[in-house]
């Protein structure tokens, strides 16, 4: 969570004045001619284009990007890019009450957790979430804007690989506290599950600080404290792949594309370690930036798909989130199943 950022319904009023060529960025046909005039054009303040001291487009700042506009068109919405304003009050009621972990019964199981019978046990309450309260402030349904129904693409058919090792359930599960080395990047706290890239609204820490100096942009995350330093313009790619792949940038107009590819595995929102990633962030106005990013791998699915999703200001700064300086949580989970196995009782989940 950010230190001083205000209530977020206060947030979304300011972004009812933002100019009305922001609300066409739902219609996929004209969202790549858009983006480069919409930041030329001239803001409230009559400050447009923002630059910065070497002259170029700037993007920077502190900005989160929390929203409960759901990543993919819900059922109930098929065929609307956007709700009405009753529409979207009524919906959004709806999901702060659905999410709401205080509402949640620790005994019978709720929201994905288990009941307690079971071995479920619910983790933080409702003060811990900054998911966010309200839609984008066009109103969409989704967050992906193409395919046009808001829908990830079909999955690729994979043929079975016959050499791989194949375990139980309960063998899974086992394995998982063999080691450290078996933990996901999240456990071991070098990757966080909203930061990507690429980036993605999720259930807390969705802030994050861009930087720009001549030649570079920097990309710090909240989550995990991860910081992407991104050269713009010509520079050689690494000669190893990275958690959060190798990142090159280089302008288009007003607008900065990023584009990373030679992925390690691990990052949250990674298809696999052949997607190529192309991220947009172009300034509206003072007070936001457009983000917008496209998948293409060919190993997981069917076509390309595209997100966006608007970064708003908000009052800095971020909060250090000392994940891995401070990981008492993985010792716990692996001390946990050595004295499991000491008294003679099955892992379990």
């Amino acid at each position: 969570m950010v230190a001083g950022t205000e209530p977020l319904s206060g947030t979304y009023g300011g972004l009812q004045m933002i100019k009305k060529t922001f609300l066409a960025l739902c219609a996929v046909a004209v969202v790549a001619t858009l983006l480069p005039q919409l930041a030329a054009g001239q803001s409230g303040d009559g400050t447009m284009p923002m630059r910065t001291p070497d002259g170029q487009p700037d993007v920077s700042g502190t900005f989160t990007f929390r929203t409960i506009t759901p990543f993919q068109r819900p059922s109930q919405f098929e065929g609307r890019e956007t709700l009405t304003l009753e529409e979207a009050a009524e919906f959004e009621a709806s999901e702060r009450t659905r999410q709401n972990r205080d509402l949640f019964d620790p005994e019978k199981g709720s929201g994905g957790y288990a009941p307690r019978s079971e071995g479920g046990v619910l983790s933080y309450n409702e003060f811990w979430y900054e998911r966010g309260i309200e839609l984008t402030a066009d109103k969409r349904t989704a967050l992906v804007i193409d395919p046009p129904d808001g829908r990830l693409p079909p999955r690729v058919q994979r043929p079975r690989d016959p050499n791989r090792e194949r375990l139980t359930p309960q063998e899974a599960i086992a394995r998982r506290y063999d080691s450290y080395e078996n933990r996901s990047t999240g456990d071991r706290c070098l990757m966080g599950f909203n930061a990507g890239p690429p980036m993605r609204s999720s259930s807390y820490n969705n802030n994050v600080m861009i930087f720009q100096s001549p030649g570079y942009v920097t990309v710090l995350n909240e989550m995990v404290h991860n910081a992407r330093i991104i050269p713009i313009g010509d520079s050689a790619d690494l000669p190893f792949a990275q958690y959060s792949g190798n990142s090159r940038a280089h302008w288009e107009g007003e607008t900065l594309v990023i584009e990373t590819a030679q992925f390690r595995g691990g990052s949250s929102g990674l298809t696999s370690t052949s997607m190529h990633l192309v991220e947009r962030l172009t300034r509206l106005d003072p007070d936001t930036v457009a983000y917008e990013y496209t998948v293409t791998d060919p190993t997981v699915y069917t076509a390309p798909y595209t997100v966006m999703m608007p970064f708003r200001r908000t009052d800095g700064p971020l909060f250090e989130y000392a994940c891995h300086e401070g990981n008492i949580g993985l010792y716990g989970i692996l001390a946990g199943a050595r004295e499991l196995e000491l008294q003679g009782r099955e892992l379990r989940r």
